[in-house]
């Protein structure tokens, strides 16, 4: 009876600790896991030349093979409710000649399923020596979820063709297929001095969509960029894009975990270049504002400034606008200038504030922490977000903060369990 009763107590005691623990912070895993499938030198890898041409238009189901390389020749659209598969290991070159770019049209399907040992490749075809951010394109994926624009159909502003350049629905359940253990790198090709496409561009996708474990490095602008849509998203990269590392607008429902954004002063944008850019609309006159503003939800995050000692061009981590909902919880930031701004003519009161969530933070290296465009209600805005939400504001070096923070070797941006920072986490 007596051995009953500890078993049942160290039970109950061990339920008690499991549910006390407070929630880990920054990227999560019992293993690094981004080990295997991603690369932070793509620019030293040799390609093998491209044995196979992909141009014009896929308009029925197409597999796309290891055992070939390809090579992605100007706006090529799948089309006509037909699947693009790629089999794990291929590699997909981007045209610099003629601004290789792939775009899966609302309907069809890509099934690009890597595997951790096996990764898709999307990359530049120039010679390790002269690959750059912009070589060619990006992936565009335009889907049949919601959108707040007038009229609930939008195109994208890339010049594609109008009669398959659509986006935009009434179906938050659609599905535009698998983006898994897929690299993205040297794209973004800027097209006009006021547009640029992006390494991986997500119009109305819907929910059953599965993207997970993508890497987009060297984008010459935003590595993902959001343009409506319902999206669970996890295990994302961001490298040294050099303009957002992940961009929402157009009513946006997003939720993001496990995901990290890693920045270089000298891969950064004069305009402003930040981890997070949130924003409902671009024009509120071309805006149905009785549909949902943009809505993310960001979980185990890490956002990272390599260099400590540099700022640079990097700026806030965090820009959000006007009439948007974001929260940030149980992630870790570190070297920016500052934390968060929030847009000027956003009215600082309870109940703007509370569209905007900041808890269970590690802020370390940030010259500032949330604050306004309009300066003068920085120490009400920060009084607000302070108030019982474990904002922790550190001065680590980010050999301190975390487990390995070094892109020359295999990095592991996983909280430093032996830091005394870390206990908890």
């Amino acid at each position: 009876m007596k051995t009953n009763l500890r078993i049942a107590l160290l039970c109950l005691l061990s339920s008690f600790l499991l549910h006390a623990q407070p929630p880990k912070k920054g990227i999560t895993g019992t293993n690094n896991w981004l080990n295997n499938w991603t690369n932070f030198k793509p620019a030293n890898i040799e390609y093998s030349e491209a044995t196979n041409i992909i141009a014009g238009t896929i308009n029925k189901d197409t597999k796309l093979y290891k055992r070939f390389v390809y090579q992605l020749v100007g706006v090529v659209y799948v089309t006509n409710n037909a699947t693009l598969t790629i089999e794990p290991g291929t590699v997909i070159r981007g045209d610099d000649k003629t601004c290789g770019t792939l775009v899966i049209t609302n309907g069809s399907k890509i099934m690009a399923e890597g595997l951790e040992t096996d990764p898709i490749v999307f990359t530049s075809n120039k010679d390790i020596l002269n690959r750059k951010p912009g070589d060619w394109g990006g992936i565009v994926v335009l889907g049949k979820a919601p959108i707040n624009a007038l009229g609930g159909v939008q195109i994208l502003p890339f010049d594609f063709d109008p009669l398959l350049n659509h986006y935009g629905g009434q179906d938050a359940e659609d599905n535009s297929g698998i983006l898994k253990y897929v690299r993205i790198e040297f794209a973004g090709r800027k097209l006009s001095a006021a547009k640029e496409l992006n390494g991986l561009s997500l119009a109305a996708v819907g929910r059953k969509t599965i993207l997970s474990n993508i890497q987009v490095s060297f984008s010459n602008d935003d590595s993902f960029e959001c343009y409506g849509g319902d999206l669970n998203l996890s295990n994302l990269i961001s490298f040294r894009t050099t303009d957002d590392d992940f961009d929402f607008t157009q009513g946006a429902q997003i939720n993001i975990s496990n995901s990290i954004a890693i920045r270089h002063p000298f891969s950064s944008d004069v305009s402003g270049s930040r981890c997070f850019e949130v924003d409902s609309y671009d024009k509120i006159q071309n805006t149905d504002m009785t549909k949902k503003m943009t809505n993310i939800t960001a979980s185990n995050i890490a956002l990272v400034n390599l260099e400590e000692n540099n700022q640079g061009l990097v700026r806030e981590s965090v820009h959000v606008r006007e009439n948007t909902f974001f929260s940030l919880t149980n992630s870790v930031v570190s070297g920016f200038s500052p934390f968060v701004i929030i847009e000027g003519n956003i009215e600082v009161n309870d109940a703007n504030l509370s569209k905007f969530t900041f808890k269970n933070l590690i802020v370390n290296n940030c010259s500032d922490g949330i604050t306004s465009e309009s300066s003068s209600m920085n120490t009400t805005i920060q009084n607000y977000f302070n108030n019982g939400n474990n904002i922790e504001y550190t001065k680590y070096k980010n050999t301190e903060l975390f487990a390995l923070p070094n892109i020359k070797t295999n990095p592991d941006f996983r909280m430093n369990v032996n830091n005394t920072i870390a206990i908890g986490n």
